[in-house]
């Protein structure tokens, strides 16, 4: 099996009520930008291993939404609305991200920062408290689900950066 370049794994911190997500991906910012915002390529790397989703609605505006069920391995569905505040393509995206009873459960803000060929992505979540965001990763493994997320974003980037 022919490997391609490094992958630069995740780096993860948190700070009060704060998750940054940082990695470098070895391809283009656009290619970066196009693949996190297209609702025909969200369904290949979005979520932790073992999870799907299904694209209910797409609009990257401000003010926009992208609603989408995430399917766990266990069969349990999640319902997700993410709901876009800022676009400034391909540099940054600001959005809010919840459920149908709360969609404004934390605030992110990803950077897609260029590199040449390569592209730093850095994803800052924010909770309301320090506590939330502490349930998020002991109860739903927001650290880990992040990383794995981005894992299967650096597959789908290699497949497309071909």
């Amino acid at each position: 099996m022919t490997q391609g370049p490094a992958i630069s794994h995740a780096q993860t911190s948190i700070q009060g009520r704060e998750l940054r997500v940082q990695r470098t991906f070895q391809a283009p910012r656009e290619l970066v930008f196009q693949v996190w915002t297209d609702p025909k390529h969200l369904p290949n790397w979005w979520g932790p291993n073992g999870f799907t989703i299904t694209v209910q609605e797409f609009t990257l505006t401000p003010g926009g939404a992208w609603r989408y069920i995430m399917h766990g391995p266990d069969g349990t569905d999640y319902d997700n609305v993410i709901r876009y505040v800022e676009i400034a393509a391909p540099e940054r995206l600001v959005y809010h991200h919840g459920d149908t009873q709360n969609e404004e459960m934390f605030h992110v803000t990803v950077t897609f920062d260029d590199k040449g060929a390569a592209t730093e992505l850095t994803m800052t979540s924010l909770f309301p408290t320090a506590e939330e965001l502490d349930m998020a990763v002991k109860q739903y493994g927001a650290v880990e689900g992040a990383k794995q997320t981005l894992d299967r974003l650096e597959s789908a980037l290699a497949e497309l950066n071909r």
